[in-house]
């Protein structure tokens, strides 16, 4: 293991002091923990907006009420439950680091409520929504083969949109049905494929990627292809999301997580085992999958009512 980086221990506040101590909190992420670089991104971003938030202030002298404070203003920016909870963790990991170079004694940050408090459930689209947006890329939009390739896959495979991003084409076996997904700390899994998302990733390996990568060299690895031959970034993806979200007249606050919420919901409603999901979605626990079985209740009535002795 790396020896540890050690600076000289002064006050950090959201002067520059403290965002020598954020960059060396960033590399202990990397280095030593050994995150994955979106994890690491995300948690850079986080610190960023807490010592917006922070003002000049020491982080040591912060009292329990301020830091709920600083939950209130994440709320007050209008971010997701979800992104309000990680931002949460994001700053008890800093100030764990913080001690652990002897920079603060305590955390008052510890004291800060679980992400069960901003917990939500997701939102989900109906598979009629569903369908609308699958099958809103027209002939008429200048790739709309691969858009729709994208579209098919998030909902076939509820991969999130940075994994899609990075879905190598040999990860994809068309004739076996499947793909191979890389997820948080670059775990793997095996996500089926259904036969409607196969024949989209047919037709547009067909017609549309080889254009896209004629002028690219060495040959393109990944699947889906920017325009310029490159590999579709995550932003884009959201972008292409948005564009087909507003044509199919569905909830504009939704994002290409939705699809994946939405794929997990379906499964469920249809009569999927739990675990599967989970296996699926490749969540850790089983805790972060158990969500979705509160997006249908009528599911959880039906089972009680077939299998309980007084249902």
């Amino acid at each position: 293991m790396p020896p540890r980086r050690t600076l000289k221990p002064v006050t950090v506040s959201g002067g520059a002091g403290g965002g020598r101590w954020r960059d060396a909190f960033v590399e202990h992420l990397r280095n030593e923990c050994h995150l994955a670089e979106n994890t690491v991104a995300a948690y850079r971003r986080d610190i960023d907006h807490f010592f917006e938030w922070l003002a000049g202030r020491a982080i040591g002298t912060l009292t329990i009420r301020e830091l709920a404070d600083y939950a209130a203003w994440l709320h007050r920016r209008s971010l997701a439950p979800a992104t309000i909870a990680r931002h949460v963790v994001s700053l008890k990991l800093f100030c764990r680091y913080l001690q652990l170079e002897g920079v603060l004694k305590e955390s008052a940050a510890e004291l800060l409520g679980s992400q069960k408090l901003w917990q939500r459930v997701p939102h989900v689209l109906t598979p009629a929504g569903v369908e609308r947006l699958l099958t809103a890329p027209r002939k008429s939009d200048a790739w709309w083969r691969r858009d729709r390739t994208l579209l098919e896959l998030l909902y076939a495979t509820g991969c999130r949109a940075s994994e899609s991003s990075f879905l190598k084409l040999r990860d994809v076996r068309l004739d076996e049905g499947f793909a191979i997904c890389r997820g948080k700390g670059d775990k793997q899994r095996v996500v089926p494929l259904g036969g409607r998302a196969v024949a989209a990733i047919r037709e547009y390996l067909e017609h549309e990627r080889p254009k896209l990568a004629e002028n690219v060299a060495p040959a393109p690895e990944w699947l889906l292809l920017s325009r310029r031959g490159q590999r579709l970034a995550r932003e884009r993806i959201w972008e292409l999301f948005k564009k087909y979200a507003t044509r199919a007249q569905i909830d504009p606050d939704l994002s290409p997580h939705s699809l994946r919420h939405s794929f997990a919901t379906h499964l469920l409603v249809g009569g999927a085992d739990l675990r599967q999901v989970q296996e699926m979605l490749g969540h850790a626990s089983i805790a972060t999958t158990q969500i979705y079985t509160h997006v249908d209740p009528s599911r959880l009535k039906a089972i009680h009512a077939r299998f309980h002795p007084r249902g």
